[in-house]
């Protein structure tokens, strides 16, 4: 069990240090990158199809900065449901509940992100603002309620 707390923690701060390079990246992308109106995938009669192509687009066609937080999205998105999972091997209600709660945070973040490629409103920039600012607080008290990993014996401390 220590093994698995230890991993899941680590999975978990790599989530956290992830948001905030994605944070800094959206930053730059809101206030550096004009999203073209016409790239492929904008303005579709149908959300899905037209998600799948603006979202291929920002990886492959766009500039750096959108590249690497289109990236990092759909890369928190896959870490948020290993998380998720990794929860369901503890016996805490409270975990599974926060880990469900941080990557409807990411997930909300991740589909608000393609509707904006999509449409262009700046109500999906601020919506994935609060599904950053969710996961980020749900996965710090994940931190705060799983027990760090005791030291193994041989191991020196920093202190």
């Amino acid at each position: 069990m220590n093994r698995d707390m230890q991993r899941f923690r680590g999975n978990v701060l790599g989530i956290l240090s992830m948001l905030i390079a994605q944070f800094l990246l959206g930053m730059a992308v809101n206030l550096f990158i004009t999203i073209a109106p016409d790239h492929p995938g904008s303005n579709p009669s149908e959300f899905f199809s037209g998600a799948a192509r603006s979202v291929a687009w920002a990886v492959s066609q766009s500039p750096v900065v959108l590249i690497l937080h289109a990236v990092l999205g759909i890369l928190l998105v896959i870490n948020c449901i290993v998380v998720l999972i990794g929860a369901f091997r503890f016996p805490s209600t409270a975990l599974r509940v926060l880990a469900g709660l941080g990557a409807a945070g990411i997930i909300g973040a991740a589909i608000n992100g393609a509707s904006f490629l999509n449409y262009n409103h700046d109500i999906n920039s601020y919506l994935m603002s609060i599904g950053f600012a969710l996961a980020a607080v749900v996965y710090t008290q994940i931190l705060f309620i799983t027990p760090p990993v005791s030291e193994t014996p041989g191991s020196q401390s920093l202190s």
